[in-house]
C-alpha cells in the first residue's frame, strides 16, 4: 500500500527530486507515495512532498515535536516520525509522540537489523514496524506484534546487493498476506 522514496542525499539510496516525481507517475493507484527524511529542513520537504506528489512524509532523523509539527503544518500532509527502539523507555517516547504515525526501527533505516521484538507489547497506538524484516522472519515479527501493528517497512530483507529483488519482494508479500489472513 505504501511506496518509499529516500530523500537523504548521503544515502545509498537517495532519489533524487525529478526521479521521484518520474517514479511516484508510474505507482499504480491507491499506492502511496512516502518522502523519508533524515534532519531535513521543513522547507525542503515542503517543496519536495509538493514536486514530488508524496502522501506521507517519514522522519527518519532526531526531529522532535517542533519538527513535526512544522511538517505537518508546511505540507499539510501526515508525518510518520521513526524512533529507534532499543529500551523500553524508547517505545514509551514513540506512545507519546504527536506524529500521525510512529514508525519503530532498529537504527537510522536500511541496517537490515531487528530490535528485541518482545518490546512490541508496550506499544499502545498503531505502528509501523521496520528494522531487519525479511521473508523468513515476518512471521515471528507479526507473531510478536501485538493489536496495534498498522503496517510493516521493509527495505533491505528485500534486496539483493542493494537492489530491491522483485522474488523476494513477491515472497515477502505472500507470506504476510498468508500470515495476516
Amino acid at each position: 500500500e505504501y511506496a518509499g522514496f529516500i530523500c537523504y542525499p548521503k544515502s545509498f539510496r537517495y532519489v533524487d527530486p525529478d526521479t521521484l516525481g518520474n517514479l511516484r507517475r508510474q505507482l499504480a493507484p491507491g499506492i502511496s507515495a512516502v518522502g523519508v527524511f533524515v534532519n531535513e529542513d521543513p522547507d525542503v520537504i515542503a517543496h519536495i512532498a509538493q514536486a514530488g506528489g508524496l502522501d506521507l512524509i517519514q522522519l527518519h532523523g532526531q526531529e522532535g515535536e517542533e519538527e513535526i509539527r512544522k511538517v505537518r503544518e508546511k505540507t499539510g500532509r501526515p508525518v510518520i516520525k521513526a524512533f529507534r527502539i532499543e529500551t523500553a523507555e524508547d517505545v514509551r517516547k514513540a506512545n507519546v509522540s504527536s506524529a500521525d504515525y510512529i514508525l519503530l526501527d532498529h537504527g537510522s533505516g536500511g541496517s537490515g537489523e531487528a530490535f528485541d521484538w518482545c518490546l512490541l507489547k508496550l506499544v499502545n497506538r498503531p505502528y509501523f514496524l521496520a528494522g531487519g524484516l525479511d521473508p523468513e522472519n515476518v512471521p515471528k515479527a507479526l507473531a510478536l506484534a501485538g493489536e496495534h501493528l498498522y503496517a510493516l517497512d521493509v527495505s533491505s530483507g528485500v534486496e539483493t546487493g542493494k537492489i530491491k529483488d522483485r522474488e523476494k519482494i513477491g515472497r515477502f508479500v505472500q507470506v504476510v498476506r498468508k500470515e495476516a489472513g
